[in-house]
């Protein structure tokens, strides 16, 4: 079972990124998945979150309306869209996923994570 996230960048404030999390070795329909980044010097935390049928979705407080999380099943693949990015926004992503097919806000749901893909936004 593989997760593997890409995508990430150098990107300018104000500027957006889509990540990408593909699976392999698992069925992703199977599966809810998470994404999560942790910045340097600070703990992990939630970034936005999708059952195994797409519809539904949480999303982080701070991040809401900047983010979107979707799924393509066919494609054993989720994405991450970001808007607006901002320098604080810099951080390694991670993808998660859950067996149960649902979500939460915490990493320890999950059972698979993926290996991570750096997002830098520059000032």
């Amino acid at each position: 079972v593989q997760l593997q996230a890409f995508g990430g960048g150098l990107v300018q404030d104000g500027g957006s990124l889509r990540l990408s999390c593909a699976a392999s070795g698992l069925t992703l329909s199977n599966y809810g998945m998470g994404w999560f980044r942790q910045a340097p010097g600070k703990e992990r935390e939630f970034v936005a979150a999708i059952n195994w049928s797409g519809a539904s979705t949480r999303y982080a407080d701070s991040l809401k309306g900047r983010i979107g999380i979707s799924r393509d099943n066919a494609k054993n693949t989720v994405y991450l869209q970001m808007n607006g990015l901002k320098p604080e926004d810099t951080a390694v992503y991670y993808c998660a996923g859950a067996r149960s097919g649902g979500f939460a806000l915490s990493g320890n749901w999950y059972h698979y994570w993926g290996q991570g893909t750096l997002v830098t936004v520059s000032s």
